[in-house]
């Protein structure tokens, strides 16, 4: 198990997930639910224990969303890090970035922007991961845009790679991106520029 930690930037505020983050994190599922149609969001009291409980299976690294202009926690994101090899105590090779939902006022801000930016700062410069993954149902297209706006590569729709999420359910083509370490210059550039205009 990694030690958990706190990423902490100008706008986002990114904090071990805990039980004690239960009440906002179910505040920010219950804004408007139509934006969370291909996302996994808790939804009541037990959907957000469930979610908690679930986000610390395995080696997954769950953090609460803090929005510091609006002082409250208003979603949920994770690293899914992954070893080549023996692990021993070193940091992980490759780390997928998922898990993420963020509440409905907390979308097109500078929320996601930041959040990402922090989280792979800390994976290429503290972990000095090779890659970073995240994926998508392929029917998302704005998760699709907001990846693509990262800076991140389209690697491939892999098809009915798994269950679906949200209301529509079936199976679900997971569209996959990557950052490479060589690419993580430019993304990072690209991220603070993007920061900048808020």
């Amino acid at each position: 198990m990694i030690d958990r930690f706190t990423l902490d930037g100008a706008h986002v505020r990114l904090d071990p997930l805990s039980m004690a983050h239960a009440d906002e994190l179910l505040a920010a599922s219950e804004e408007d639910r139509t934006s969370y149609v291909w996302t996994r969001t808790p939804d009541g009291a037990a959907g957000v224990v469930a979610y908690i409980d679930a986000a610390h299976d395995d080696d997954r690294i769950p953090f609460a969303t803090y929005w510091k202009a609006a002082d409250r926690v208003v979603g949920s994101t994770s690293f899914f890090p992954e070893w080549w090899g023996e692990r021993g105590d070193r940091p992980p090779d490759v780390v997928e970035i998922g898990g993420t939902f963020l509440a409905a006022s907390a979308q097109r801000t500078p929320v996601n922007t930041e959040a990402k930016l922090l989280m792979l700062t800390h994976a290429f410069e503290e972990w000095a991961v090779l890659r970073v993954s995240l994926k998508t149902d392929a029917r998302n297209e704005r998760s699709r845009a907001a990846i693509e706006r990262l800076g991140a590569h389209y690697d491939g729709t892999l098809r009915r790679h798994m269950p679906a999420y949200g209301p529509i359910g079936g199976p679900r083509d997971s569209a996959f991106f990557s950052i490479l370490s060589e690419e993580w210059a430019e993304v990072k550039s690209n991220l603070q520029s993007r920061l900048g205009a808020y």
